[in-house]
């Protein structure tokens, strides 16, 4: 009966036992294990009562109570134990020997200096802890008795031995009893005869130096050969292994000797590993400052360093430390060193977490740096918790961070849904390409766009493209223009024959005449690229499907991004940076409406030419050999303002193109009504004329037209027969018309400050009511309040 509730104790252990990769360590046997609850990884020290002497057993026992009870961070955690009449368990940190360890690292190219430093440096250490601050000695130091935990980290264990300096009740016997082959570590001097209680403890550090750099030690005669020892370190390893034990340094004043400048233990790897270690009571500009420097020495520490234990401290730092931008560049450094797993766990969650941030250097950062870990971000997450607010720099004030939103869309472009990409992105790349006043982030817009052409819906795509490169091309500054040339090119698998033909091919035209040379040489040869197209159906009507093909062709996916050639390669780059930085205050006018057509610029026009024929790979790195901006005269710029609004509505959109001439150009899909975009990028409805002869003969906005410029002859000079009484009847409706749509452009004028007539008035009418309303208040104030049983008059 008794049996039943006599249950075996290490069936219950908590903890799983890993048959495989067992080492010996002394009496113990090192095992590694995991947690059965959780499945944390540990280690466990395995002694068998019955496999051992009494010797060994009392040694064993002494070592679960000394590494249960002594705690110090370079001295091997302990995790649990279990003991009983047949088996001592030891429970601690997942660790390696050091013997092991090392001998993985040779296969490697071996350690650095840098870690082994580091390594005797918490050695020292420890062992500085329990001489000084515990009065112990350790008496089993050396290659057994040091672990290495995931993070590289060198741990003191092998507590075997651990014995009083002021005496102990019980004696424990000596290593070398346990094990003939350590005698050759005992240091030359009998026990208890000269020198102080730590002079046995530093002979065997000086022993494992040696073993650290030149392997096993065969003979105590060995010591005496410096083989691999480093330089720095030689005056003070012979000050450890010296005969006479009255010079051996403690541990602690050992540590000090290698730490002066140019000292073994002085460099970037060990003072960050300090820092880390005393990083909660540092100074918050001390953290700023120590973070910044970090990412420049990332790259020499060893890359398990990295993963576990700077990691850890970069992920508390901006979770609870307000570390702020400055982490994120050692964070992507890092990050390089995981498995996509561990990158979704670790990382994932603080990138989303940043983004929501309003700390401008934070958010300019993630932008620069979203290629480092855009392909581990899932669609549902950048939809719903990225973009979001990713979006809200297209309206920052900051150019930098509009510029670099812009550019952030090539990467997010393949993972937004529907309504995000050809809605949302579409408004906001409409009012930057018709309203910023930054010349190179409309061009940037432009190279943008026709990057993530591939994506676009393709009901969407050809009206959208065909709109804002053909408005680029009136854009004031060359590269732009430039940019929208090349996008004409880059894209011109997704417009049909007819759209070739009646609208690209028009605007394109207008630009063989630009002030720029390199504008008019891109518009050759975009004009030659289109016309052997239109050529080739002409020869062979057959052909016409084959070429078409790609105009209603569906998205594509995130997966087919790579395979489309680039027409921009280094078009996002830091030109647009350098521009902004260089232009002088006032040197370019934002777009404008109601500007005047541009002339050719007099003098000397910019030489850049670009290699012959359309190269798609190739277009935009002229784009960059452009002039600044600025580099025209304020008049010029104001005359060639008139080229990007020219034909242009009052909403900015992307729709209802007009040639250079301002005359509007319909095309069979846009005759009729129309779908139109208007101010804020929504669709809006917006009337077409849909003859022909009606909208080629439409006159510009702004302005009072005389009747030269009308064409109003008298009604004199009219004949009212014959065909020209078809042509005078038609000037006379053309004449009718125009006044019908000035009279509604004027009604739907927008003032200065961007708002319409209404909501100026609706606007002045509120403050009216707000002034009246706050008057009111302060005659009630003046009164004061009522007395009791005072009359209210008022």
């Amino acid at each position: 009966m008794w049996s039943f509730f006599a249950r075996d104790p290490i069936k219950d252990f908590n903890y799983e036992i890993l048959p495989e990769n067992q080492e010996k360590s002394g009496i113990w046997t090192l095992s590694r294990g995991k947690r059965k609850t959780t499945g944390e990884p540990v280690s466990v020290f395995m002694y068998e009562v019955s496999q051992g002497t009494e010797e060994q057993t009392q040694l064993a026992k002494a070592a679960f109570k000394r590494t249960k009870t002594l705690r110090h961070p370079n001295i091997l955690s302990y995790v649990d134990g279990l003991e009983t009449e047949k088996s001592l368990y030891i429970v601690t940190e997942p660790v390696t020997t050091l013997a092991a360890h090392l001998k993985l690292q040779a296969e490697k190219g071996g350690a650095s200096d840098l870690e082994v430093s580091w390594g005797l440096h918490q050695i020292v250490k420890a062992l500085s802890f329990l001489v000084n601050d515990c009065h112990l000695n350790h008496n089993n130091l050396g290659m057994w008795a040091v672990f290495v935990d995931r993070a590289g980290e060198w741990k003191l264990g092998g507590l075997d031995h651990v014995t009083s300096d002021q005496g102990d009740s019980t004696s424990l016997p000596p290593p070398k009893v346990i094990s003939p082959d350590l005698e050759r570590y005992d240091p030359p001097e009998s026990p208890g005869n000269g020198g102080d209680k730590w002079t046995g403890d530093v002979w065997r550090l000086g022993c494992l130096i040696w073993e650290v750099f030149n392997g096993s030690l065969p003979r105590a005669s060995s010591l005496r050969s410096l083989g691999k020892i480093p330089k720095q370190l030689v005056p003070h390893y012979c000050e450890l292994v010296g005969a006479n034990p009255k010079i051996r340094p403690n541990p602690a004043r050992f540590l000090l000797n290698c730490r002066p400048p140019g000292g073994f233990m002085n460099n970037s790897f060990v003072e960050s590993c300090l820092f880390l270690e005393e990083i909660q009571i540092k100074e918050p500009a001390e953290k700023q400052q120590f973070f910044q420097d970090l990412s420049e020495n990332l790259d020499s520490f060893p890359e398990v360093f990295c993963k576990h234990k700077v990691l850890p401290q970069l992920l508390t730092a901006f979770e609870f430390g307000n570390a702020g931008a400055v982490v994120l560049t050692p964070l992507f450094k890092v990050g390089k060193y995981l498995s996509a797993e561990e990158y979704q766990q670790k990382i994932i969650p603080v990138i989303v977490k940043m983004f929501s941030s309003t700390d401008r250097a934070m958010r300019i950062r993630l932008l620069q740096q979203m290629e480092q870990f855009i392909q581990y971000l899932n669609e549902a997450a950048v939809n719903s918790q990225i973009f979001p607010h990713v979006v809200h720099g297209f309206t920052d004030t900051n150019p930098a961070i509009r510029e670099q939103t812009v550019k952030s869309m090539l990467l997010l472009a393949p993972k937004l849904n529907e309504t995000n990409l050809n809605q949302e992105l579409m408004r906001h790349f409409a009012r930057l390409q018709a309203r910023d006043d930054q010349g190179p982030i409309r061009c940037n817009t432009t190279v943008c766009l026709g990057k993530i052409a591939p994506y676009l819906n393709a009901g969407l795509r050809q009206r959208v493209l065909i709109s804002a490169f053909s408005r680029a091309t009136k854009d004031p500054f060359p590269a732009s223009r430039a940019a929208g040339v090349l996008g004409f090119a880059a894209t011109h698998q997704y417009y049909s024959v007819a759209e070739s033909a009646n609208r690209i091919l028009p605007t394109l035209c207008t630009l063989t005449v630009d002030p720029d040379k390199n504008v008019r040489d891109q518009a050759f040869k975009a004009i030659k690229s289109f016309l052997s197209k239109l050529e080739t159906v002409s020869e062979d009507p057959s052909k016409l499907a084959e070429i078409e093909k790609d105009v209603t062709a569906s998205a594509q996916t995130g997966g087919s991004a790579a395979t489309w050639a680039g027409w921009a390669v280094t078009g996002v780059s830091s030109l647009t940076s350098k521009l902004i930085r260089n232009a002088p205050a006032g040197s370019e006018t934002p777009p404008a409406e109601n500007s005047p057509v541009p002339q050719p610029a007099a003098g000397p026009v910019p030489t850049n030419t670009a290699s012959k024929g359309v190269q798609q790979d190739r277009s935009y790195v002229s784009c960059q050999r452009l002039h600044p901006v600025g580099r025209k005269s304020s008049e010029a710029v104001k005359k060639q303002s008139s080229d990007w609004s020219s034909g242009w509505d009052a909403d900015d959109s992307w729709s209802n193109e007009k040639d250079a001439d301002g005359q509007g150009q319909s095309s069979p899909a846009d005759e009729g009504w129309g779908n139109d975009w208007d101010e804020d990028g929504s669709l809006a409805e917006s009337f077409t004329p849909t003859p022909r002869s009606i909208a080629s003969t439409e006159a510009p906005k702004s302005g009072r037209l005389s009747s030269a410029q009308e064409g109003v002859r008298l009604a004199s000079d009219y004949k009212w027969d014959g065909a020209e009484g078809k042509s005078a009847t038609s000037d006379l409706f053309i004449l009718v018309f125009r006044k019908y749509r000035k009279c509604i452009s004027n009604n739907h004028a927008f003032t200065p400050s961007g708002l319409s007539k209404a909501e100026l008035a609706k606007k002045k009418r509120e403050e009216r009511r707000k002034e009246l309303e706050a008057k009111r208040a302060e005659r009630k104030a003046a009164k004061g309040p009522l007395k009791l049983g005072a009359r209210k008059l008022d």
